[in-house]
């Protein structure tokens, strides 16, 4: 097994993170969906008020795999983390990272002291859903995830 590091991500990430990004989005069939920019990575997450924070499975001094987070309020439990995306670059998985950055975001969790955690999942993205059900995650097949774009909501606004 090759020696692999987990870190927090810093500024000189930011192509990386894009790059992992990318490489997502076209595993999960989204590719023209993806409107972030290198640009935007560095502002929102590590200017000086970041938006999220990520940790990085680095080998060999390339970034391999990401855990980008940040935090929610629940009405019901208080504090909670988001996990937005956990990624490992194809020609890496099955070997750990996946399941290291896993255990390294719950880790942040438990120190920030959160009470939840959460994230979401494609129907259809079976090898993830059986690592989380594995772990002891509980899934909500009864809730429905919502979202507007920008655009949809000024359409919104605007109609009313």
């Amino acid at each position: 097994m090759q020696n692999f590091k987990i870190r927090k991500a810093k500024i000189n990430d930011s192509n990386s993170i894009i790059s992992l990004i990318m490489e997502l989005a076209k595993y999960e069939r989204e590719e023209d969906a993806v409107n972030l920019s290198e640009d935007d990575i560095k502002n929102d997450g590590f200017g000086p008020n970041p938006k999220f924070e990520c940790l990085v499975a680095e080998l060999n001094e390339e970034i391999v795999g990401l855990a980008l987070f940040y935090p929610r309020y629940s009405t019901w439990e208080g504090q909670t983390l988001h996990l937005e995306d956990l990624i490992v670059t194809k020609n890496q998985r099955n070997k750990g990272i996946g399941k290291a950055l896993y255990l390294s975001f719950i880790r942040e969790a438990i120190n920030y002291g959160v009470n939840r955690v959460e994230w979401a999942v494609l129907e259809w993205n079976i090898p993830a859903i059986k690592f989380y059900e594995e772990s002891g995650a509980k899934i909500f097949p009864d809730w429905r995830t919502f979202q507007m774009t920008r655009q949809q909501m000024k359409n919104l606004i605007n109609d009313n």
